[in-house]
């Protein structure tokens, strides 16, 4: 009975031995009994991604800035894509480092590639936001509808109240004073509306925006009063003139409509302000925390090469 239960102390011992070898070994094989060689082949290879992440991060900066400034949408999207396909070369190499540091790196590292990923993670949810907005350019397409079929009915408006005025200029009815007045009051307070729809596309503040609309439906109440009392005026003997401008400030007020909603949605302002306050931030954080972590791994020692005995 003392022999069996001497016999089970030392298989007990052994095991224990084994399992303690084995821990020491595994141990000198990832942390210090490769080779030289092997070392710096590991080192550069950490050092490589480190540098192809950072590449990759300042393409993707610089492929959403150019989806942000484009001026069509075919490039916007063209832009965002080729910025979204950056962004996932960064994070495929994250988690290839992430996984060599786990068997190679040291404590410093993995804290630094793990405060990257936190700063990453912000960088990728504002891009996400950003290029969303940025391909809808909905501003770019106010400027468009502003400056060409509401730019194009209102001078229509304007040209055929400019010939009302005249034709009544050389006109002895008693009313032909009030209807000169009427309509150029009309053109007038139209030009108005239309000087206050770009700074309205180009606005970021909601409050002002506002401000800007209550401007324009104050003067285009006292447009509709003037054509309305015009057509008063006229409409004993009606003016195919007055019909004109009539139905080209109607067309002008669809237009306005339009554009006033495409403004209020204000993608391209909303995501120029992301590009240049955010997104620049986050991205020099990012930058920064690659930087620190290629430095640790390129400071790492290199054991020296046994030399042979003679």
């Amino acid at each position: 009975m003392a022999m069996k239960s001497g016999l089970k102390d030392l298989l007990w011992l052994a095991a224990g031995a084994v399992g303690t070898l084995a821990i020491i070994l595994a141990v000198l094989y990832l942390h210090g009994e490769q080779s030289p060689a092997a070392q710096l082949a590991f080192q550069a290879r950490r050092v490589a991604l480190v540098e192809q992440m950072r590449l990759s991060l300042a393409s993707a900066s610089e492929a959403e800035k150019s989806a942000v400034m484009a001026t069509t949408d075919q490039d916007s999207q063209t832009f965002a894509d080729q910025a979204r396909a950056q962004v996932a070369a960064v994070e495929r190499g994250r988690r290839e480092l992430e996984g060599l540091l786990q068997t190679g790196g040291t404590k410093t590292e993995q804290d630094l590639l793990a405060q990257f990923a936190q700063a990453f993670a912000e960088f990728q949810r504002i891009d996400k936001d950003l290029l969303e907005m940025a391909v809808q350019n909905t501003n770019l397409k106010a400027y468009t509808l502003a400056f060409g079929p509401a730019a194009e009915a209102l001078s229509e408006m304007d040209a055929a109240l400019s010939r009302l005025v005249t034709r009544e200029a050389n006109s002895t009815s008693p009313e032909a004073r009030r209807v000169m007045q009427l309509a150029d009051d009309a053109r007038i307070r139209a030009l108005r509306i239309q000087t206050l729809l770009a700074p309205h596309i180009a606005e970021e503040s909601d409050q002002k925006m506002d401000e800007l609309e209550a401007r324009m439906a104050k003067e285009d109440l006292e447009v509709r009063k003037d054509l309305e009392s015009l057509a008063a005026l006229l409409k004993s003997g009606g003016s195919p003139d007055l019909e004109t401008a009539l139905s080209r400030y109607a067309r002008f007020n669809e237009l306005r409509t339009q554009i006033l909603k495409l403004s209020r949605e204000n993608t391209n302002v909303r995501s120029l302000a992301l590009s240049l306050n955010q997104k620049r931030k986050v991205m020099l954080l990012c930058q920064d925390d690659l930087a620190a972590l290629e430095h640790a791994i390129q400071e790492e020692p290199i054991a020296r090469a046994p030399v042979s005995p003679r």
